[in-house]
């Protein structure tokens, strides 16, 4: 049987045993999930790259002897394996027609830690940033700083060999990784670390004989390693078989991990990865060297590398433009670029003393100065404004992808490397080659190595999209191999690359490659397809926008012609996986406690896209099983913020609810959810009775049997003295205001309400109460309608209130309390086929007029301070998604000597009605428990706790036992003279 046979083995598996009897095997062999159904395995079908391959089935294993019984499976029924961490790669090493193995949800442990020696061993499934955060405390780091540290896993940036920005000093994972405990083709387990004379006691005699093979050819070829591997840091192409050649007298040993590093899972599935550490520097400063053009930028770099940085890193200036538009970077952008320039050098310097590195900026500065460039450095000295500064590099690949329509930015050049000496040329040939083509490229990355990411705009749906891709990529490495460059310099081999290594290399080398892989992996199973017998690249029939694809038009609730369709906004998803960040801010409060694939933002995109386009059967966008896809997203609207590429995955959720209540109609819960502005004034009316589901035994079982809301919660308290708009505003002088009392203000907590006119008339404006012109029900944004997909009655909420404020004059701030329903007037109002342009810029939360007016020196208010010399403030989601925090800490810093720490938190869990559902309360406490409530049950009795959520302040009270306020009613106690409503917060 010939090597491409037994690689193809594997592939028709499904041909020979059907996919519930393999499912059934692996999960009768181990303790992790298995699942095969097709909304899973199309979830897996993508990765960072333009390629789609539904894997057979898709496993998550929860210990190291899961692996293994996995591998030992699937040698035994001659299915290939994948293994796959975060899912991030662009070339797509991470798909194929295997099961894949998702290590990240379980296997993300640190296993060993010597501090003094600077070792750990750790699983493969554990992020960077994660390991990061575990090493901070000690002084150490790992140092290959991926931009996508975020989600990028140990095991993944082992299989692609990944550098980062400060490779120029700390090298690539080869030259940090020490030792690689992992899983053969045939279940057996193998350490590949340092061999003594080509020998290891802890091999068995099978291994050994692999190891005296792999030996042999390196002894065998090392004149044509070193003929034809090129000369450089960054070539991460092939195999590393240069680890297996001969060793000088004083030369380190051959060390076996690093034939594992850069191998994409295609030789052996790592369990255990042992690392090499880095002490963390004390200090570090930035230079943000301007530059007119793009070649200078070039030109000048191989000058700036010899002042010795740690990194030298280009922004362009497209990715500067699109930054610009992003909210997220808009203002640090603003602050670190001057003028209009083409290309931005960042230059880092880092050690242990801050006044060598400043001599070594004052040298930058000198240094472009003499290369014609005075005045043209921006220096950030300070840790924080250098952090923000690495955020918007950090995000360049998401950022250069926020480009709306169809031409996009695409991976298949990305990452060439060429030696410093012929940067500028090299750049300005392919310029010249893209023009050609027709088309433009976009530029970042790593300057310090002559390795930039280069992407052509080329719109892969088109036939011609393809074939311009093959035409620009065989011109392209050719310009490489002029140089004596390498066509891989990080991303990897993969899908896109590994047919041109026989170019690149020559067919003696690609020879070898294939020796290699047939000694560890003889039948060909491990990630088949990779670096090896790999298909071509252009092959459309692999890719996500293949030949077939097809959107099946829609009549849509919401308004998606910003994006050409709905369609093309859940397209804009390009798999990077910013989402899977595990921090403690917005995006994604699902995944955060679930680390399921499901449950994030790209899982729900990619299984949209999937169902919008048939793939997965008709029907698939109303199916239950999206139904079970979206159910945990929360509507935080954090992927709004922090999503480069601008998902939105709440309006989606909405437009989806949409589709699948016309299909399905509604439960009773979420009807009386829904329709809460509408019955709630009759439900106020009989307070206290309609409060006895939480007063008399057994109610609130009974609520959750018949109705779903989880009897371990409490509902908010109806009130009688609900909050009512006055016959006339207070001040007849003064500008006007136009408070808008929200339905849960008008019924819940008509304290709010008080307060905040109160605080508005302390301070001399004249506030009007909206009410609707002809009376009789208060006045409701629709929010509670769009939470259950009633897109139809939001708009009937809407209009309604837009009449209503039509009375007052068009200059007028509208101000809310809620930011979920204020909000709503600025989000979902223009896109719901109202004119509401008008109300969106005048609608404003009400810490941020009081912080607008203050920052313009027309705030006049007289606050005295409390008792309470602490606030610890927690965001409502909508606050944080609107960047809206900055006001609120802002306005309670304004009460003398009130210290404001804001708590490090994602969402509480409540989201509207989702923590009261009995299905989603456990889901709902575990996102609560993440940082709010152990924050909230820290703070002493004389701390402030400050939430303007009303879902948020209700979840504090029933997770920690603390009541929570409003920034109104913290304003309104600390008023210097006696107001009504100001009362006491506690």
């Amino acid at each position: 049987m010939s090597p491409d046979e037994r690689g193809a083995r594997g592939l028709k598996a499904r041909g020979r045993i059907g996919d519930s009897a393999l499912a059934a095997r692996f999960r009768a062999a181990i303790e992790g999930e298995v699942r095969f159904d097709p909304f899973t395995r199309g979830r897996y079908a993508t990765d960072a790259s333009i390629y789609q391959i539904e894997p057979i089935g898709v496993i998550t294993p929860k210990s190291e002897a899961d692996i293994a019984r996995v591998v030992e499976v699937a040698a035994a029924e001659g299915v290939p394996i994948l293994p796959r961490g975060g899912g991030t790669s662009q070339c797509g090493q991470t798909v194929g027609e295997a099961v894949v193995v998702d290590v990240s949800p379980n296997l993300d442990r640190v296993l060993e830690f010597d501090a003094e020696s600077r070792r750990i061993v750790v699983e493969p499934g554990i992020v960077l940033d994660q390991l990061n955060a575990f090493l901070r405390p000690h002084g150490l780091f790992f140092p290959v700083d991926v931009s996508t540290s975020s989600r990028a896993t140990i095991g993944g940036m082992a299989g692609n060999n990944s550098c980062g920005a400060r490779s120029i000093r700390y090298g690539t994972m080869r030259d940090n990784v020490r030792a690689i405990e992992a899983t053969l083709a045939d279940g057996s387990a193998m350490r590949f670390a340092e061999i003594a004379n080509g020998g290891d006691d802890a091999l068995t005699a099978r291994q050994r004989g692999m190891v005296e093979a792999l030996l042999a050819l390196g002894r065998r070829e090392a004149e044509e390693i070193q003929a034809r591997f090129p000369k450089l840091q960054r070539r991460v192409g092939g195999y590393n078989i240069d680890a297996l050649t001969p060793r000088g007298a004083n030369a380190p040993p051959i060390n076996l991990a690093h034939l594992l590093v850069g191998s994409e899972g295609t030789l052996a599935f790592s369990r255990r990865i042992e690392l090499r550490l880095h002490p963390i520097p004390k200090h570090k400063v930035l230079g943000v060297c301007h530059f007119p053009s793009f070649y200078q930028a070039m030109a000048a770099t191989r000058h700036i590398v010899a002042l010795g940085p740690d990194a030298v890193e280009l922004v362009d200036r497209t990715m500067i433009e699109l930054a610009r538009a992003i909210p997220l970077f808009r203002r640090t952008i603003e602050r670190f670029v001057q003028g209009e320039p083409e290309a931005l050098l960042l230059v880092e310097f880092a050690g242990e003393e801050l006044e060598p590195q400043n001599r070594r900026l004052a040298a930058l500065v000198a240094l472009m100065g003499d290369l014609g460039f005075p005045g043209a450095v921006i220096e950030a000295v300070d840790p924080a404004f250098q952090r923000d500064i690495w955020e918007v590099r950090k995000s360049g690949l998401n950022i250069m992808m926020s480009m709306k329509g169809d031409g996009k930015p695409v991976s298949f050049i990305e990452d060439c490397a060429v030696d410093l000496a012929d940067l500028a040329d090299y750049t300005a040939r392919l310029d010249a080659l893209f023009r050609k083509h027709g088309t433009t490229g976009t530029w970042y990355a790593h300057a310090s190595v002559g390795c930039l990411h280069v992407r052509p705009i080329l719109n892969m749906k088109d036939p011609e999209g393809a074939r311009k891709m093959r035409a620009i990529a065989e011109e392209a490495f050719a310009i490489v191999r002029e140089y004596k460059g390498s066509h891989s310099g990080e991303h990897g081999d993969g899908l896109v690359r590994s047919e041109f290594h026989a170019a690149m290399f020559g067919s003696r080398m690609v020879e070898d490659f294939a020796a290699v892989k047939d000694i560890l992996d003889p039948g060909g199973l491990l990630n088949p397809g990779k670096i090896v017998r790999a298909p071509k690249m252009d092959d459309r029939a692999l890719f996500r926008f293949k030949p077939s694809y097809r959107i099946t038009p829609i009549e849509t609730a919401l308004d998606w012609s910003e994006w050409g369709g709905f369609a093309g906004a859940v397209e804009m998803c390009n798999n990077n996986g910013a989402c899977r960040k595990r921090d403690a801010n917005v995006m994604c409060p699902s995944y955060r406690v679930t680390k399921d694939e499901q449950h994030l933002t790209r899982g729900r995109a990619n299984t949209l896209r999937l169902a919008l386009s048939g793939q997965l059967g008709p029907d698939a966008l109303v199916a239950d099983d999206m139904m079970e896809t979206m159910r945990l997203c929360v509507g935080c609207k954090g992927c709004r913020r922090e999503c480069p590429t601008g998902v939105d995955m709440a309006r989606m959720k909405i437009e989806f609810l949409h589709h699948y209540g016309r299909r399905h109609g509604l439960s009773l819960r979420d009807r009386l959810v829904a329709y809460l502005p509408r019955y709630a004034p009759v439900m106020a009316h009989f307070a206290p009775l309609t409060n006895l589901r939480d007063a008399v035994p057994g109610l609130r079982k009974l609520s959750e049997r018949w109705l779903g809301f989880a009897a371990a919660r409490s509902l908010p308290a109806w009130r009688r003295d609900i909050f009512r708009p006055t016959s006339a505003p207070a001040n007849r002088n003064g500008r006007k205001i136009v408070l808008l009392a929200d339905t849960f203000t008008t019924y819940f907590e008509p304290e709010n309400g008080h307060a905040a006119r109160a605080v508005l008339e302390a301070a001399g404006y004249r506030v009007h109460v909206a009410e609707a012109p002809e009376g009789g029900r208060p006045l409701c944004c629709g929010r509670t309608f769009l939470a259950a997909g009633l897109v139809d009655e939001a708009r009937r909420e809407a209009r309604r209130l837009l009449a209503a404020l039509a009375q007052y004059p068009e200059d007028a701030p509208v101000l809310g309390l809620e930011p979920s329903c204020l909000l709503t007037l600025r989000d979902e109002f223009p896109v719901m086929g109202l004119e509401a342009a008008a109300l969106a810029s005048r609608a404003r939360l009400f810490e941020e007029f009081l912080a607008e007016e203050q920052q313009a020196g027309q705030l006049s208010l007289a606050l005295k301070a409390l008792p309470e010399r602490r606030a610890l403030l927690h965001g409502h989601c909508h606050q944080k998604a609107f960047g809206a925090m900055g006001a609120v800490e802002r306005v309670l810093k304004l009460v003398p000597g009130l210290t404001v720490e804001t708590i490090a938190s994602s969402c509480c869990g409540m989201a509207g009605a989702f923590g009261y559902g009995a299905e989603t309360y456990g889901v709902s406490m575990r996102m609560a428990e993440l940082s709010l409530l152990p924050a909230v049950r820290e703070a002493n009795a004389g701390t402030l706790i400050v939430a303007d959520g009303t879902s948020c302040r209700h979840q504090i009270k029933d997770g920690a036992g603390r009541e929570a306020v409003h920034v109104a009613r913290v304003l309104a106690r600390a008023l210097a003279r006696e107001s009504e409503g100001a009362s006491d917060v506690r």
